[in-house]
Parts: C-alpha cells; sequence; structure tokens
C-alpha cells in the first residue's frame, strides 16, 4: 500500500505539459508531429501515470517518471493517433465479398481511374461537346444500358437508397404489394418493410412465407394500388412445399392492370455464373428483358464494383426518378463514378470479367489452382523452420457472402498454423493487431487461413507475421 505522502511526492513529480513539449524540441521524432497531437498525447501520458500513482494497488517501477520513459509512452500513443482508422486487412476467412471487410475488391482498371480522376478535374457534370452543364449520370448510363438492354440507368449511393428513391417516386401514399416471402431484411437491419415506410408507400403483403400465387396478387389490386415489387431473395432460400410468381408473370399481371413492376435484385449479376460451377443467380439481363418497368441491384457484391446502387428500366419510369428531389441526397461521388465506370467497361468481354473483376475471378477461381496457392503459402511458411510452428493443409469451403448466392459452398484449400506454447486464440487476436491485420477462424485449434480470399503478394506477408509472431511471443 502506498502512503498518502509518498502519493503526493509522486504526484509533484509528474512533468507539466509544457515540460514536456520542450522535450519534444530536443528529440527529432516528433518534429513531424501536428502540435495538436503533441499537447494531447502529453496530456494523456501525465493523466495515465496521475491514475496510476492514485491507484493504491498499483505498483510502479523506479524508472516510470524518467524522461526516456515518460517520451516512450508517448511514442506509442502518438503512432497510434497517426495512424489511420481505416486500414487495410488480409481476407483469410474464405468469405470473398466480406461486407465487414469493404465487400469486393476492384479491378486494376478501376483503380487506376480513380487515381486519375482524383488528381484533376473531370467532365463530372459538363458536357464537353455543347459546353453546357451535363449530366453526372451520362458516364455510366450508356454502358449500363449497353451491358443489361435497359432503356435508361442511372446509379446512386447504394441499393437501399436505390430501393428508396424508386418506391418513394412511383408509390408514395399508394399500396405496394409484396409476396410476404420476400419481405428480407440484410446486413445492418435494412428491412423492406422498414424502407417502404419511410418512402410514403404503403406495404400490402400477400400470399405465405413460402406459398404466393399469382392470384394473391391480383387480388389484391385495387383503385390505390401504385406498384408490383418482387424482391430477390439473394441472402436466403425458401425450400420445400413452397411456390412463387415469376417477374414475367408479375409484369404481364402489371400491364393488364396498367400498375408498374419493380423487382429488386439485390446483389445483381451481369454473369450467368451457373456456366462456372455456381448456383444459379438470375441476371440483370434476364430481369429487364421481361418488360420490368424498374430493376435495382448492388454495385458491390456479384458485380464486382465500389458501393453504388443502380436503377435500370424503362425511359419514361427513370425519367421521373431522376427528377426526384431525394435524387441528389442520394448521388454518387466522381470517385464511385470512376470506379464504376472501368468496371462496367470489362463486362463488354465475359472473359475480361471473369480474370480481370477480384471478385468474379475469386469466385470462379478452379480448385486445381486454390491448391497450388495452398501448397506454396504453406511451403514459405515451412520454410521459417521453426520447431514450434506445425503447418498443414486442410480441405474447406469458401463463400460468398455479402448476402450473395446463400446456399453455395465453394470448394477450397485452408492453411492451418499451430504453434506450441500459443494457444489459437492468441494467434488470431495476434493476427488481428499486426499490421496489416490478418483475419482468419479458428478451427480444431489450429488458425485457418482459405487461400481463395488471400491475394498474390499476401502469402509473403502472412509470413513474415508469423515470424515476427514467433520471435516475440
Amino acid at each position: 500500500m502506498k502512503e498518502k505522502a509518498d502519493i503526493n511526492k509522486l504526484l509533484r513529480t509528474l512533468p507539466g505539459v509544457d515540460r514536456i513539449l520542450e522535450w519534444f524540441k530536443a528529440d527529432p521524432y516528433f518534429s513531424d508531429v501536428p502540435r495538436s497531437i503533441q499537447v494531447d498525447t502529453a496530456r494523456s501520458a501525465i493523466e495515465a501515470l496521475r491514475i496510476k500513482i492514485l491507484d493504491p494497488q498499483v505498483e510502479l517501477p523506479g524508472d516510470m517518471f524518467s524522461g526516456s520513459s515518460i517520451l516512450k509512452q508517448i511514442k506509442e500513443q502518438i503512432v497510434s493517433a497517426m495512424t489511420p482508422n481505416l486500414k487495410q486487412v488480409i481476407n483469410a476467412s474464405g468469405v470473398v465479398i466480406h461486407t465487414n471487410l469493404g465487400r469486393s475488391l476492384l479491378a486494376d482498371e478501376a483503380l487506376e481511374n480513380i487515381q486519375k480522376i482524383a488528381a484533376g478535374y473531370s467532365n463530372l457534370e459538363f458536357d464537353l461537346t455543347s459546353g453546357k452543364r451535363g449530366s453526372r449520370y451520362s458516364s455510366v448510363e450508356d454502358l449500363l444500358c449497353e451491358i443489361s438492354g435497359a432503356q435508361a440507368a442511372m446509379a446512386v449511393n447504394n441499393n437501399a437508397g436505390a430501393v428508396l428513391l424508386c418506391l418513394e417516386t412511383i408509390a408514395r401514399g399508394k399500396n405496394v404489394i409484396v409476396s410476404r416471402g420476400e419481405l428480407v431484411e440484410i446486413g445492418g437491419s435494412f428491412r423492406i418493410p422498414d424502407v417502404m415506410s419511410k418512402s410514403g408507400a404503403v406495404l400490402k403483403e400477400v400470399g405465405t412465407t413460402n406459398r404466393t400465387h399469382l392470384r394473391d396478387y391480383e387480388n389484391a389490386i385495387d383503385e390505390n394500388t401504385g406498384l408490383l415489387l418482387k424482391v430477390h431473395t439473394s441472402n436466403y432460400s425458401v425450400v420445400g412445399f413452397t411456390a412463387g410468381v415469376s417477374l414475367t408473370e408479375l409484369v404481364a399481371l402489371g400491364a393488364q392492370h396498367q400498375v408498374p413492376v419493380m423487382e429488386d435484385l439485390g446483389s445483381g449479376s451481369f454473369v450467368d455464373l451457373s456456366k462456372y460451377g455456381l448456383s444459379k443467380e438470375p441476371t440483370v439481363q434476364d430481369s429487364v428483358s421481361t418488360g420490368v418497368d424498374v430493376v435495382t441491384f448492388s454495385g458491390d457484391k456479384l458485380l464486382g464494383g465500389p458501393q453504388a446502387g443502380v436503377i435500370a428500366g424503362t425511359t419514361e419510369m427513370l425519367q421521373k426518378i431522376k427528377q426526384n428531389p431525394i435524387t441528389r441526397a442520394l448521388r454518387i461521388d466522381k470517385l464511385t463514378l470512376a470506379a464504376l465506370e472501368s468496371t462496367l467497361r470489362l463486362y463488354r468481354d465475359e472473359a475480361d470479367a471473369l480474370s480481370r473483376i477480384p471478385t468474379l475471378k475469386m469466385l470462379t477461381m478452379p480448385l486445381q489452382i486454390i491448391q497450388g496457392k495452398a501448397e506454396r503459402f504453406m511451403a514459405l511458411l515451412k520454410d521459417l523452420k521453426n520447431e514450434r510452428l506445425h503447418v498443414q493443409t486442410f480441405d474447406a469451403n469458401s463463400r460468398a457472402g455479402g448476402g450473395s448466392l446463400p446456399l453455395l459452398q465453394l470448394p477450397s484449400r485452408c492453411v492451418g498454423v499451430k504453434i506450441e506454447d500459443i494457444s489459437a486464440n492468441r494467434i488470431d487476436r495476434w493476427m488481428r493487431e499486426h499490421t496489416p491485420a490478418v483475419i482468419g477462424r479458428i478451427e480444431d485449434e489450429f488458425f485457418m487461413m482459405d487461400v481463395r480470399t488471400i491475394q498474390e503478394n499476401e502469402p509473403e506477408i502472412i509470413t513474415a507475421a508469423f515470424e515476427q509472431l514467433l520471435e516475440e511471443v
């Protein structure tokens, strides 16, 4: 127990902020540190010492109040304060479109275009032909129409925004008929009924959770019906005794009663992934070809681009949506447009899209290629020649993620690591705190890393991280 007199003496030995700032002037390390960070970290260090002094249970090392000890603590705080909060991580989870890790990786072409557009001025809303103000949607509209077959198109900040905008434009104050089995909730507690309420539209459920028939929609149509809405259940699947209404049937019913029809595709894809051994997923082209008035989908899921919500459909409907004042609140910036345009251009050739868009490349990667990656990675780890380190490969199943292809299990390979005297939980924590962080999973006391989602240059980085871990722990 510390005596009161000792506590008071220790408190008097604490340096003031001004004194610490004088120490900074003598140390070149602090020359590039902003003044505000210097002051904040100095105050924080003093307060941390004060708390330890006042705590009777804390034993204080003898050199705790030396200038060198205090500066060491402050430098550690400065490293944290000066490091960006948004950091690059290595995704070894096997989840390709990992929402928590930023969803889709961008193609090199998209990254190059972002750099070019960000570094200078652009014709974002300027028509170079007429010399007058233009539309920011023009850079992607023609491409979206070319690829999807739609008459008109635009992009907003995300698919939730796209759905909200469309509902508010088309059906505010009117009934929107939806199958009860399609009232989905996606990540972040975004629910179709909630966004419909915010849009001012009135939800009218039909059918049951597992079975909805065309007659259910038809019986629900009345003079206040504003829209027939179909929601693709991209993040779950109802199996067994089920029945649903196709978009083609719904479009025909809408035309018969002069009621517009909209489909929220959710993930959205321009490629029939079933050709490459994946689950069958409706493409945007499939939806547009039915004659649907509006279809919405995400830009950063199966499309493999930046976060965006794409709206495609008839010229008449898109004109109304573009004129809605809410459009301005949901518009995307020039960097997103640059990335989206470059990604869309790759879809002009399906082979290019599959080989150059990282999301598609990872999803369709052959198991033979994955096996080769796993063997090379394992060899790098074994080259560390540390007797404590045990490495082996395991069969695994990757997932699409991002609410896409929920039933799909992609055969893959994991490299598993076990270290003597270090638990798998501790390895996991250490790797998450490393720079860059490595996000894997724990199975059977092994730290598992699925090589499907590990990028080309990352096995060397992970190996270096393990080498450091073995030295420090």
